[in-house]
């Protein structure tokens, strides 16, 4: 077994080969630095002729990828840009002509409410004329039915007021002449 210390370690067995670091050891250092060569060489040849060109591959898909989505990308923002365009056209042709329908409706049903307005303001004219010549004639008789019943009324006081009754034509002439004052 192996002797103890006074720190109380271990001392190493004596069959390891004096304690050096093997790639640290000066009698394989040239054999470890040729093979380093042709391992560096060999990873570089595989690195070179197998996974760059994977990789420049795979990187070149990508970027041609990338490129036709953007052009394609490009093509559906002209295409919307010129279907947003068409639709505005149309939206505002829709307008323009529903406005114009709504002057040319607005403009019938304005004829049409001048004409029946036309007709109605006709209609109570005839009305009208019809109920002041009836008014007329209604003055008239009532004008005629005045005299007659003021003729009366005056009778009627002269005789209450002196017992007899006076002549008819000589009350009518009072009347008469007093109505044209």
């Amino acid at each position: 077994m192996a002797e103890s210390t006074e720190a109380g370690t271990e001392q190493p067995a004596e069959g390891h080969g004096g304690g050096a670091f093997p790639p640290f050891a000066t009698e394989t250092f040239a054999s470890q630095v040729v093979w380093l060569a042709i391992a560096f060489g060999l990873l570089y040849l595989l690195m070179s002729r197998v996974a760059l060109p994977r990789v420049a591959g795979i990187l070149e898909t990508r970027r041609d990828r990338i490129g036709a989505d953007l052009r394609a990308a490009q093509q559906m923002k002209a295409d919307s840009d010129r279907a947003v365009e068409a639709y505005e056209t149309s939206l505002a042709q829709a307008r323009a002509k529903a406005q114009s329908i709504a002057a040319e409706t607005r403009d019938a049903v304005n004829a049409e409410a001048d004409a029946k307005r036309k007709a109605i303001e006709s209609e109570l004219a005839a009305k009208l004329a019809s109920a002041e010549a009836q008014i007329e004639a209604t003055k008239a008789t009532a004008l005629g039915n005045v005299r007659s019943i003021a003729a009366d009324a005056a009778s009627s006081i002269i005789e209450r007021l002196t017992g007899t009754s006076p002549d008819k034509a000589a009350v009518t002439a009072a009347v008469d002449q007093a109505v044209s004052r």
